[in-house]
């Protein structure tokens, strides 16, 4: 399999059409379980979000990766509708989500590592299904996932946890499709990509992400070490009162490890969406951090971020 193509929601493309990137979003969240207990989770508004995304591309913006995995608010079909609407490229996951997620009966703790496995290829090999495994019936559609998604919380890795690790690093190895991580606020980083080495990833495609949240630039740098690939999605975050620890851990480690950091939004909750009456919005990246960069003298910094880094962490590769 060659390393040129990224996956899409409509299809293969070659990674020269990927353009400017945003590396971590949430596109469509589903009324769903976590929703039911987090109504400001809700995207699910196809007008609404649309219009976002025809901002976003009119801007520069050309591919979003979303990052709801299976069965916890995805729905292929509506992010189907958004990518023709909008004309911006999805790259849709697979996976498994925090455990906050799902029921505590949720079939995520009961299926075995080759179960898991079987289901996070299938997702990328055959298609989603229309229903994403909330019923006892599967339609697999044409519309074939991506990326892989896992996540972890704030306490250590747990047995449960590893055995979603065993079951994404399988189907990584097996597809060739690269690996995105949830941190709480960076927690646990570092033991992920110990992890991902210890069971044979390939770190050029896993990138774990909102380590910015760890805001310690040895800390990041510790795990930037062991080769995988970070994603910063908190610029738009900090307090007036406190430093843009994100803004600072660019200018201090972009010099270092170019190759290796990507950004986004993260935008989950609809109140940071302009077409839901919110801020800052989805171009809030394209309209400060080049800006941020000239200040810094790290301009060239700029095609890394947001296009070269991208393309080759989410292009597809076996090892």
């Amino acid at each position: 399999m060659s390393k040129d193509f990224f996956r899409t929601v409509l299809g293969d493309m070659p990674t020269s059409e990927m353009g400017l990137t945003y590396s971590h979003e949430h596109i469509i969240i589903e009324d769903s379980y976590v929703t039911a207990a987090h109504p400001e989770f809700l995207l699910n508004d196809l007008t609404k979000i649309s219009e976002e995304l025809e901002n976003f591309y009119k801007a520069g913006g050309r591919t979003v990766v979303d990052t709801m995995p299976a069965n916890s608010g995805r729905n292929i079909m509506k992010l189907v509708e958004v990518s023709q609407l909008s004309r911006v490229n999805i790259i849709v996951p697979t996976g498994i989500h925090l455990e906050i997620y799902y029921p505590e009966n949720h079939w995520r703790y009961h299926y075995s590592e080759d179960q898991l496995t079987e289901l996070f290829i299938d997702d990328i090999e055959k298609g989603i299904d229309q229903f994403d495994y909330s019923g006892p019936f599967v339609k697999r559609t044409g519309h074939k996932a991506g990326l892989i998604k896992l996540a972890t919380g704030n306490t250590p890795i747990d047995k449960h946890q590893e055995k979603i690790f065993r079951a994404v690093v399988n189907a990584h190895l097996e597809t060739g499709a690269p690996i995105l991580t949830h941190t709480n606020f960076g927690k646990q980083a570092l033991e992920q990509a110990k992890l991902f080495e210890k069971l044979g990833a390939n770190l050029q495609h896993v990138v774990l992400s909102h380590v910015d949240r760890a805001k310690e630039v040895d800390y990041n740098k510790a795990v930037l070490d062991t080769g995988v690939r970070l994603e910063y999605d908190s610029a738009f975050r900090w307090k007036e009162t406190e430093p843009n620890y994100t803004l600072n851990l660019l200018e201090n480690l972009l010099p270092l490890y170019p190759d290796q950091i990507t950004l986004g939004m993260d935008m989950a909750k609809n109140a940071y969406w302009k077409s839901y009456g919110g801020s800052p919005g989805l171009n809030y990246l394209i309209e400060t951090i080049p800006q941020f960069l000239q200040s810094k003298g790290l301009e060239e910094h700029h095609k890394k971020l947001f296009f070269d880094n991208p393309k080759k962490l989410y292009a597809f590769s076996k090892t």
